[in-house]
């Protein structure tokens, strides 16, 4: 069997690439090994979690209901198993649209998996009726598009059903009495925040001094506030796990460091330490392709990699590990597939953690700055001053802005509070288009929202905020 594209992927890089691809008059093949189209963030990622915070945001809200404003409801009622049906039945139709579409497209798709036998040739295994014949399948140019899997340190990996990665934690099996979370990334404190709405005991152990390393720390602390609330102050940082032990009905977990020490039992312990890239077993051997020493696939600003009819996009090729990165990255491979003269050059790829409150930033961080020796100007507004926020009783947030001082053109974006990762968008449209901060104070925003923040903090820079203080920057 030949084509003229395999996409070898059906995640949300690769199901873009092959869509697009086959609207421009490819021929397309996509092999993917699971049964359905989506990839991770469909199937066991961002779309099931999200779905589970959704759920959990809204426990939250009723509860701020009765504290702030009066109004009592009786304790919910969880019944897991139509939590989990509601959940699935979100993936069932998401995953039925993409076979749907890919059909409509003429995309031929194949339940497999593969590997290069060379750099024109891919062998495919597996025991469904779309494998072809011999099981090979040749191609003029392929995107590689496997995206990462949940990492799993040794020490951890100790065949116990209670030791959950997030795929298991996405499952809900149930809700255990208690749990803990070995990480204090993105991944682990939305997770925890769906366990801890839905009645466990939620603990987290970081081994950094704060919880999500490496974000600007204005937007992690409020945050942090909220959770150590809401984990009833089980966050254990600049602490180690030494070792698991699965003990029958529990697992017992040691601990070393400062933030605790000693040894606790937990009905479930889950394990959310990063991702690494779906690069082993892909036969990258047999072909020039490089990979990194973390296992990325190397790839210039075409996204191709040393074998010039081969191509790597989405988290096969680097970070950050992204969906929306992903896709876009697909549109450019594609595209320079069909011999056309673009790079992936994007300014700002937003980020979001979806906790409660969100966190959302774009463009250059004051970490970055720093590191680069950049110069810049911080704009901060509180979302206190926020009449919208007053409204809804959610003043713990914060919009940041980074502003070259001498050009005054937005460089980067930081948000914390309800929403933001909705409200990032327009920063990456600014950043993108190197708007100046006065292009953003006088477009006219609505009252009252949540978004006028964006304009806010540029008034903070301008010292022309309303409500706020703040002197009047001189030229």
């Amino acid at each position: 069997m030949h084509t003229q594209l395999a996409v070898l992927g059906g995640g949300p890089g690769g199901y873009a690439a092959a869509f697009l691809a086959a609207d421009e008059g490819m021929e397309v093949t996509l092999i993917e090994a699971e049964s359905r189209l989506g990839g991770t963030c469909l199937l066991r990622g961002c779309i099931p979690s999200k779905a589970l915070l959704h759920v959990a945001r809204v426990i939250s809200e009723v509860e701020e209901l009765g504290a702030d404003w009066g109004v009592s409801y009786n304790a919910p009622k969880i019944d897991v198993d139509k939590v989990r049906e509601r959940k699935d039945k979100i993936i069932a139709t998401l995953s039925g649209g993409l076979k749907q579409l890919a059909k409509r497209r003429k995309v031929t798709v194949i339940n497999a998996r593969g590997g290069l036998e060379d750099a024109k040739t891919l062998l495919l295994s597996g025991d469904h009726e779309s494998i072809p014949e011999g099981g090979r399948l040749t191609f003029d140019k392929l995107i590689l598009a496997t995206g990462s899997t949940p990492a799993m340190p040794p020490s951890f990996d100790i065949g116990s059903p209670r030791v959950l990665d997030s795929t298991g934690a996405l499952e809900l099996a149930d809700i255990p009495d208690s749990i803990l979370v070995i990480g204090g990334g993105y991944i682990g404190l939305e997770m925890g925040t769906v366990y801890a709405q839905l009645g466990s005991k939620v603990s987290v152990v970081e081994l950094m001094e704060g919880l999500l390393p490496g974000a600007d720390r204005d937007l992690v602390k409020p945050l942090e506030r909220r959770l150590k609330k809401l984990f009833e102050d089980r966050i254990f940082l600049n602490t180690k796990v030494g070792s698991i032990s699965d003990v029958g009905e529990a697992i017992d977990v040691t601990f070393e460091g400062p933030g605790k020490f000693g040894v606790e039992r937990f009905d479930r312990v889950l394990v959310s330490v990063g991702r690494r890239p779906s690069s082993q077993g892909l036969g990258l051997e047999n072909t020039g392709i490089l990979i990194d020493q973390r296992g990325f696939i190397q790839c210039d600003e075409q996204q191709r990699t040393a074998e010039e009819n081969i191509f790597a996009i989405g988290d096969v090729a680097g970070e950050p590990m992204l969906a929306h990165k992903a896709t876009h990255q697909a549109k450019v491979a594609v595209e320079v597939a069909l011999g056309k003269s673009v790079e992936f050059d994007k300014v700002a790829i937003p980020a979001v953690i979806f906790t409660d409150p969100e966190i959302a930033w774009a463009g250059l961080t004051e970490e970055q700055a720093k590191r680069e020796g950049r110069e810049y100007q911080a704009a901060l507004y509180p979302w206190a001053a926020s009449g919208r926020a007053q409204a809804i009783g959610r003043t713990d947030g914060l919009t940041k802005w980074l502003i070259d001082p001498k050009t005054r053109r937005v460089l980067g974006c930081g948000l914390v509070g309800v929403g933001a990762g909705e409200l990032i968008a327009e920063a990456v449209l600014a950043i993108e288009m190197g708007c100046e901060v006065r292009d953003l104070t006088e477009s006219i925003h609505p009252h009252p929202t949540l978004s006028e923040t964006l304009m806010n903090a540029g008034e903070v820079f301008l010292g022309t905020a309303t409500e706020i203080y703040k002197p009047k920057r001189s030229r």
